[in-house]
Order: C-alpha cells, then sequence, then structure tokens
C-alpha cells in the first residue's frame, strides 16, 4: 500500500480512542498476512480436501478483517480486538485442518503456513493495542 494510502489511514485513526500512537507498519503487515491468507485459502479451498470448507470460511474472515482495518472510521477498540480474535480462532482452525494433510499436499502445507503468519501478524496488532491503551 503507498504512503499516500497509510497517511489517510493514520488520520482515520485518530478518531479511534487510545489508538492514535498505532504503528501503522503493524496494521500493514496484518493487512499483508490478512490478504495472502485468504489468497492461500482461497486455492487451498479448490483442493477438494476435507478442509475446503474452513478454508472458505478462513478466506471470508481474512477478507473481512483486512477491509475492516483498511477502513478505521466507526471502528473501537473493543470491536477491532474481538475481530482479530475471531480471525485468529479461524486461522486456527483451518491450520488444524489442512495440517493433516499437510504431508501430501504442498497447496494445504501452504495454506497452513499462511494461517500461522496470518495468526501472528494479527497477535501483533492485539500486543500493540494493548501497549496503546
Amino acid at each position: 500500500m503507498d504512503s499516500m494510502m497509510m497517511d489517510m489511514m493514520s488520520k482515520d485513526m485518530m478518531s479511534m480512542p487510545d489508538m492514535a500512537t498505532m504503528d501503522m507498519s503493524v496494521l500493514q503487515a496484518c493487512m499483508d498476512a490478512c490478504s495472502a491468507c485468504e489468497q492461500a485459502c482461497t486455492v487451498c479451498s479448490t483442493q477438494l480436501m476435507s478442509c475446503a470448507p474452513a478454508c472458505m470460511n478462513c478466506a471470508d474472515m481474512c477478507n473481512t478483517m483486512m477491509r475492516a482495518m483498511m477502513r478505521m472510521q466507526g471502528m473501537s477498540p473493543a470491536v477491532l480486538m474481538s475481530m482479530l480474535d475471531a480471525c485468529i480462532a479461524m486461522c486456527q482452525l483451518c491450520m488444524d485442518e489442512c495440517m493433516e494433510h499437510a504431508d501430501h499436499s504442498e497447496v494445504c502445507k501452504m495454506c497452513a503456513q499462511s494461517c500461522q503468519a496470518c495468526m501472528d501478524a494479527c497477535m501483533a496488532v492485539k500486543d500493540m493495542m494493548m501497549k496503546t491503551a
């Protein structure tokens, strides 16, 4: 995302209570991880394995998380934390399902790795929010 868009997001953050000091690079890393996870889950869901429903749901959750982070207006820290928790939970479920096939499916292995990266990025945002509150 270019610097102009990140500047606009920073201004939106100022409207959120206690969020003016958030590090935009941590938010950007989370949005990137959500986008990558959405893509990996979408690809994995086409493999027609038992993990497909979890992958489709995870792709939707990651897309929703990313879009919510892009438009912070109207967002409260409590809602953002709840959404991060939901994204982490969905990624964990998807990763667990895909790990059952990871030994014989590179796509499932890639999906599980993307889910882990997304969970880590969401946790980094949560940690940052807890420090700024």
